[in-house]
């Protein structure tokens, strides 16, 4: 049974940092590209960081580079999202995503709000 379960998220002030995991099972983690997405409130889900299988390759949406740093631990089946300075645009929830030749896994999302 493949899962993905998101962690971390919480109420934080602006200028503050949080750290997301996000765990995996039933997949062969290693070999997948992961990628953290957000909704935020109204708006559609967006893309903030992905990796590749290996971890080498990296990507950022514009809107958190440099704020957010995304890395995973293949031995541990986890995927990571630093987040830092965070703004109260940051507020969404936030989702893991595996994917690898068009076949994609979701979690449930956790919420993230940036507010003083």
């Amino acid at each position: 049974q493949v899962q993905l379960v998101e962690s971390g998220g919480g109420l934080v002030q602006p200028g503050g940092s949080l750290r997301l995991s996000c765990a995996a099972s039933g997949f062969t983690f290693s070999v997948y590209t992961m990628t953290w997405y957000r909704q935020p409130p109204g708006k559609e889900r967006e893309l903030v960081a992905s990796i590749s299988s290996d971890g080498g390759t990296k990507n950022y949406a514009t809107s958190v580079k440099g704020r957010f740093t995304i890395s995973r631990d293949n031995a541990k089946n986890t995927v990571y999202l630093q987040m830092n300075s965070l703004k109260p645009s940051d507020t969404a929830v936030y989702y893991c995503n595996g994917n690898r030749y068009g076949t994609g896994y979701w979690g449930q999302g956790t919420q993230v709000t940036i507010s003083s």
